[in-house]
């Protein structure tokens, strides 16, 4: 499968000359992206609203697709569910810059590729659970509990 080869990035010069409150939404549904260097999302999909203001273009992202994982408790991979949502304002010049420090280039070309990893990667669990209810591994034979059908049991061996 082909991957898109700049799936976040578009230009917002359209916005340049419009009066302060004009936006866009643009929309994003791609089957598979990779977000450099190494997050691979699948059904991959978000908004962006992108909107002239005095000082710049402030994009309103929401974006959301599902990572691979390993569960903790089975060790089974599954697909984990990521959402983020974000607010960024793309300066005109360096007197408007935020915290981010994100200034718009002269192309006005944005690419949001960065920040969307960013923001996904940190809604990615620590000890990711492929479902509340895993039984995990038996921890003497290390069979997955939650194949298993009936009871699980061991026989104990006299020394």
């Amino acid at each position: 499968m082909n991957l898109p080869r700049n799936p976040l990035r578009f230009n917002v010069g359209f916005l340049l000359n419009q009066s302060i409150g004009s936006y866009r939404d643009i929309h994003f549904d791609f089957p598979v992206v990779l977000l450099k260097p190494d997050l691979t999302l699948e059904n991959f999909t978000g908004v962006a609203r992108v909107g002239r203001t005095p000082q710049g273009i402030l994009v309103q992202g929401e974006f959301q697709g599902d990572a691979s994982a390993e569960c903790v408790r089975c060790l089974t991979d599954f697909d984990q569910p990521l959402h983020a949502a974000f607010e960024e304002l793309y300066a005109f010049d360096k007197r408007s810059v935020t915290e981010s420090g994100l200034i718009l280039p002269e192309d006005a070309t944005i690419d949001l590729e960065t920040l969307v990893r960013e923001y996904l990667l940190i809604e990615l669990p620590i000890n990711p659970i492929c479902m509340s209810d895993c039984k995990g591994l038996c921890p003497i034979c290390g069979i997955n509990l939650n194949e298993e059908s009936g009871e699980h049991q061991h026989i104990e061996e006299n020394t």
